[in-house]
């Protein structure tokens, strides 16, 4: 069993109860505006291009067969984009770095060795493994032997899905997957569809029958300004909370601008307007604190924004 992952990160503590190891996997059926990890989107290995650490030097330039290779007028490497086939030639001539592929085929045992390694860690926190993306549920058969070969070392697992599967991708994870954080980007339909090039309905099925079938799940809900963050939307998740009463509770996700420099190394188009801003710390309380009063359980939220803060 194999499958394409593009990161393992030890030692995370947002994603998932304790200390975690993080294993993102590539491919992602979303297109979020927002999007912070744009390298975990496509399937295939992506060229990453650091020209800060060009040191002009040329190799890169020999070794590229489609000369999709360039150095500008100060002496940086820049790519062709529509020439670059991928093809991995050109990183390992490149000392400083500035050419990296992300993304890589990897076994389920080469996995799982670096996972393994931080046991004591994950005992004495309470932490364990989490599968997170682009999006999990895009290699549903890799994501279940992961959670599978974790589960049958004695790990916690959880899953970071967007939930725009098939539920039968879902319903097979769900027996080896703790706690599932559910990423849960916009009420309306229609912005939904606007802000991620897919419908929202699927997701909220989805969602209604993995709390139905008793899974552990926390709603995790990115806010961003001038797109999400605002009352409807606030009412909507409420809404969604308040059919949901075995729900771990609420999680608010404030909007950062960390993906904007890795828009730039894998030569995608910058498509949030520079007028969006992380939301100050007032902002983020105020949203917590609106769900609160309407009754909305509510997960790390801000100091002063409810009286008594729930946690997984």
């Amino acid at each position: 069993m194999t499958g394409r992952i593009f990161d393992i990160q030890r030692f995370s503590i947002h994603d998932g109860p304790g200390i975690r190891t993080t294993v993102f996997l590539k491919g992602c059926p979303l297109r979020c505006k927002w999007c912070h990890n744009p390298e975990g989107i496509g399937p295939e290995p992506q060229l990453s291009v650091m020209a800060a650490k060009c040191v002009g030097c040329k190799a890169c330039l020999a070794a590229c067969k489609e000369g999709a290779l360039a150095l500008n007028g100060s002496q940086k490497v820049v790519i062709d984009r529509a020439r670059c086939t991928s093809c991995g030639d050109c990183p390992p001539v490149c000392d400083p770095k500035a050419l990296e592929m992300v993304g890589r085929t990897a076994t389920v045992d080469e996995v799982m060795a670096p996972v393994l390694r931080d046991r004591e860690y994950y005992r004495a926190s309470g932490g364990g493994m989490t599968l997170s993306g682009g999006e999990p549920l895009f290699q549903p058969a890799f994501a279940g032997a992961l959670l599978k070969a974790a589960r049958a070392a004695g790990l916690h697992t959880a899953v970071e899905t967007s939930g725009f599967a098939e539920w039968a991708a879902l319903d097979q994870i769900r027996p080896d997957t703790d706690l599932f954080l559910y990423d849960y980007k916009e009420t309306d339909p229609h912005l939904h569809q606007a802000f991620t090039g897919q419908p929202n309905a699927p997701i909220l099925e989805n969602l209604r029958k993995l709390h139905a079938a008793g899974a552990r799940i926390l709603l995790r809900c990115p806010m961003i300004p001038e797109f999400n963050a605002r009352k409807e939307h606030l009412d909507g998740i409420a809404r969604t909370a308040g059919e949901l009463p075995r729900l771990i509770g609420v999680e608010l996700l404030a909007y950062h601008r960390l993906g904007s420099s890795k828009l730039r190394r894998f030569g995608f188009p910058t498509r949030m307007p520079e007028s969006v801003k992380s939301p100050d710390a007032e902002a983020v309380r105020e949203w917590n604190a609106y769900l609160a009063r309407k009754g909305v359980r509510l997960v790390n939220a801000p100091p002063g924004a409810v009286s008594k803060v729930a946690g997984p």
